[in-house]
């Protein structure tokens, strides 16, 4: 399958698309990336050194591939962190013209704005623009637990509360939420939980919480690609959850073990693709 992934980019470590490109590759996927920035590393460092991109150098990155009769041949989109809602707008026109030449094209849009802990790190009129225009136009979404409570209006304080909440994002336009990050006391104490929901059901994997002292940015990033890889490989969301918690655990233990800060990315490869360990989905509701 072919793959447009719009999203930041770092030069050293692995969040946005240098954390996202890898594992599609790995499931078997081509990749399109675009890059919404170019930084030396990701902003959790407190410094960092390159450049945020306009809206219009992105669209006429798009329109190149556009004159090569590519977006026919694009089956997906994934949009992560994209800088202001005027890149937004470009993400959308690309997702709008290619359905036009296939309306089968699947928008998977990560909501990226912010996380507990440090709360809402994007532009003011990047929420808006998720609420008002991302969300009707995606399939598939995946936000974290701050980020469905932003967008809902919704308190996640047990897990009837982030089923309520996936399934008011499922009314305004995406078929599939997955929701990452999921804690106590939505889930058991001391577990990490990711749920996905549909109109027919929701299910929980979740998994023996990590004790990070630093935890490594662009897990998201990886959980969004590889939701998106396994369900364009045909797995159901159950699956899909199944396969992309199991890997991405893989991955951050890896990680743990080796004592890094960065994502084990290239070490753990084989974590992606054919996890170690197999966390099932438990139905929550029916």
């Amino acid at each position: 399958m072919n793959i447009l992934s719009i999203q930041s980019s770092v030069a050293y470590g692995h969040v946005g698309n240098s954390a996202a490109v890898f594992p599609l590759q790995r499931l078997g996927h081509e990749v399109w990336p675009i890059n919404t920035v170019q930084f030396s590393n990701h902003t959790g460092y407190g410094r960092w050194r390159g450049e945020v991109f306009p809206a219009s150098h992105l669209a006429d990155v798009l329109q190149g591939i556009d004159d090569r009769g590519a977006f026919q041949e694009c089956q997906a989109v994934l949009s992560g962190y994209l800088g202001d809602a005027a890149i937004g707008h470009v993400v959308l026109d690309a997702v709008g013209r290619m359905r036009k030449g296939n309306p089968r094209t699947l928008y998977c849009c990560d909501p990226v704005m912010g996380d507990e802990g440090r709360g809402v790190f994007v532009r003011p009129d990047i929420p808006q623009f998720f609420i008002e225009q991302a969300l009707p136009a995606a399939d598939v979404i995946t936000p974290n637990q701050f980020e469905l409570e932003l967008l809902t209006g919704v308190a996640v304080v047990s897990l009837a509360d982030a089923v309520a909440a996936a399934r008011a994002l499922c009314a305004r336009g995406p078929s599939i939420v997955a929701v990452t990050s999921l804690r106590a006391p939505a889930v058991a104490a001391g577990r990490l939980g990711s749920m996905v929901a549909t109109k027919e059901g929701a299910w929980l994997v979740d998994t023996p919480l990590l004790d990070f002292p630093i935890l490594p940015n662009g897990a998201g990033d990886v959980f969004a690609a590889l939701l998106l890889g396994h369900l364009l490989d045909g797995a159901g969301p159950a699956a899909a959850l199944e396969k992309t918690v199991s890997g991405l655990y893989g991955l951050l233990n890896h990680t743990l073990s080796a004592g890094k800060r960065e994502l084990a990315l290239v070490a753990a490869q084989e974590e992606l693709v054919r996890p170690s360990q197999r966390y099932q989905a438990k139905q929550i509701d029916p």
